[in-house]
């Protein structure tokens, strides 16, 4: 059988979002994953798959760690000699692509948001010079929306007849769907509607760049008019700058802050609206869960939010860093009535069945990717 070696730069992500893709890859492939072991690596083996445990530093850039990543990548290549070789995330990307190119491998990269490397001059420009070598001889980029993708092509870092744009990781239709999770482990947690009050919630980690200043903002401002009408459910990691604040607001009975959970599914039956005013995108899956469990969502009027949202139909959007258009958006969740959330939700619900079904998707990757 041949050999697929997969390099990402997260464990628990890859399994959270890829499995059916691995699973699907395995009929045609043995699959190895080189990454870091930071949940999900033992389900991974129980699958199947070989293991290898990568050390990478997610964020920033250090010669000295990348150039030991890059020397074990090469180890890796070497070792395992792969058919071909999918990566997922900026470095596994240039890192191993650079040195697929160099082996004669095919390889396959994805391009899952343009993140903080695309936001400062300096080091976009060092980013491009690093993505536009390393895709010099790939086979196919898979991007999870068209602005990425544009971009790309607008800096020449890519060839466009080797792009190809996907509808993101897709959605599991069957998983995320009201009523398929029957237990909760919470005796807090309610459904939709068995309260009087109107819940939004807030899925991910609490950090600047996913537009929590502005989520507060807006829900302070939605207070003053609306005091104990709703609350904002908070379910993810704070990082340490916003500890005082989300125990404030937790004290004052605007959020509830239920912290990290690996099954969300609850969370999202007891919402009335999901709100993810984020800076960046690739694809956000939150907002695909959300509207595969038929709640509307609030979000960001950017490339990889925009794709999941019918504006006015299945949920708003907002322009980026805006707090005054966010409180108004959610006002008018305020002051809609239920029957007429639920027919949102109904709508996004067939709006992912037609464009987002994970299903199709993987089909799509697969065939793809075992066609060359």
């Amino acid at each position: 059988m041949r050999k697929l070696l997969i390099l990402t730069n997260h464990s628990y992500m890859l399994y959270q979002f890829r499995k059916e893709l691995i699973e699907r890859l395995q009929e045609e492939y043995e699959v190895v994953l080189s990454m870091p072991f930071v949940g999900h690596e033992e389900d991974f083996m129980a699958m199947g798959c070989k293991c290898i445990n990568t050390e990478i530093e997610r964020r920033g850039m250090n010669p000295a760690t990348d150039f030991q990543l890059l020397r074990f990548y090469q180890k890796i290549l070497s070792q395992e000699k792969p058919d071909k070789v999918l990566t997922y995330s900026i470095k596994p990307n240039v890192y191993g692509g650079f040195l697929c190119m160099i082996k004669g491998i095919p390889y396959y990269a994805n391009v899952q948001g343009l993140g903080t490397a695309f936001q400062k001059k300096g080091i976009a420009q060092f980013a491009g010079f690093l993505y536009r070598n390393a895709f010099r001889k790939v086979n196919t980029v898979f991007f999870e929306n068209e602005g990425n993708a544009t971009e790309f092509i607008r800096r020449r870092l890519v060839d466009k007849k080797k792009l190809i744009v996907l509808h993101g990781a897709g959605v599991n239709l069957e998983h995320y769907r009201r009523g398929a999770c029957k237990t909760s482990d919470s005796s807090e947690l309610t459904k939709r509607g068995q309260d009087s009050k109107k819940h939004f919630l807030y899925l991910g980690r609490i950090m600047k760049e996913k537009g929590i200043d502005e989520l507060f903002q807006a829900v302070q401002k939605l207070h003053e008019t609306y005091e104990n009408k709703f609350v904002l459910d908070m379910v993810g990691f704070f990082e340490d700058e916003y500890k005082e604040q989300v125990e404030s607001l937790e004290q004052r009975g605007i959020i509830k802050f239920h912290g990290f959970q690996n099954e969300t599914r609850p969370y999202y039956e007891m919402a009335d609206c999901v709100v993810l005013p984020s800076y960046h995108e690739g694809m956000s899956n939150v907002l695909l869960e959300a509207s595969a469990m038929e709640v509307p969502v609030i979000t960001s009027d950017i490339p990889g939010c925009r794709e999941a949202v019918e504006d006015g139909r299945t949920g708003y959007l907002c322009s980026v860093g805006d707090p005054e258009i966010l409180y108004r958006k959610m006002k008018m969740i305020m002051d809609t009535d239920n029957l007429e959330l639920e027919e949102m939700g109904k709508r996004a619900r067939e709006r992912m069945k037609r464009l987002f079904d994970k299903e199709k998707i993987v089909e799509q990757t697969v065939g793809i990717i075992d066609g060359e």
